[in-house]
């Protein structure tokens, strides 16, 4: 399997540092909304893409960024490829929600249609229907944790762990941009 390069990690040994895709999760309120009865998430720290108070990655002090002790302080590309990536995974997550909430109306609209369908049919209908409601879920979540990380990335708090105040790590930080706790308090986390 070719691997794409980005810097100094590839996207594959990004997602065996990374740990858990749920990490950093963001609490969000759902809310109804439309005739359809899908859910939409808001969130808390909602900050748009590119409105942190220092405006992009060409204001983040590298030096500010925190490190572990033995790792290399970051540098400007390093953070601009991070800032780049963060932005893309938004555009491609507001994609996705976008589709899936598209899906989910067009098969609310057929559920509706349900006239001689046998039991078969309607169940196919609604497992279809709640994969979709799940993907959106799962997107939704995504992109409130990807915009809080482009703006904690902006503002301040980017790469400190918010359990205990130390360090996340360059190298883990790099791996899944959007962490926000620290290897050791990830763990104790996993362990309750």
């Amino acid at each position: 399997m070719a691997e794409k390069a980005t810097g100094t990690v590839t996207r594959r040994s990004r997602e065996a540092v990374a740990g858990d895709p749920g990490e950093g999760t963001v609490s969000t309120a759902r809310r109804k909304t439309g005739t359809t009865g899908h859910t939409a998430a808001s969130s808390r720290t909602h900050v748009p893409a590119g409105t942190g108070a220092r405006g992009g990655a060409e204001a983040v002090d590298p030096a500010e960024l925190p490190v572990r002790p033995g790792e290399d302080p970051w540098t400007a590309e390093e953070v601009a490829e991070l800032h780049e990536e963060l932005a893309a995974d938004i555009v491609r997550l507001r994609a996705e929600i976008e589709a899936s909430e598209a899906a989910v109306a067009g098969l609310m609209r057929d559920s509706n249609d349900g006239a001689g369908d046998d039991q078969v049919d309607a169940g196919t209908k609604n497992i279809n229907r709640e994969s979709e409601l799940a993907l959106a879920s799962n997107a939704r979540d995504s992109l409130a944790q990807t915009e809080r990380a482009l703006a904690r990335l902006e503002g301040t708090g980017f790469g400190l762990c918010e359990s205990c105040g130390q360090p996340v790590g360059k190298a883990r930080l790099q791996a899944f941009p959007r962490a926000t706790l620290c290897v050791s308090c990830k763990a104790k986390q996993e362990r309750r």
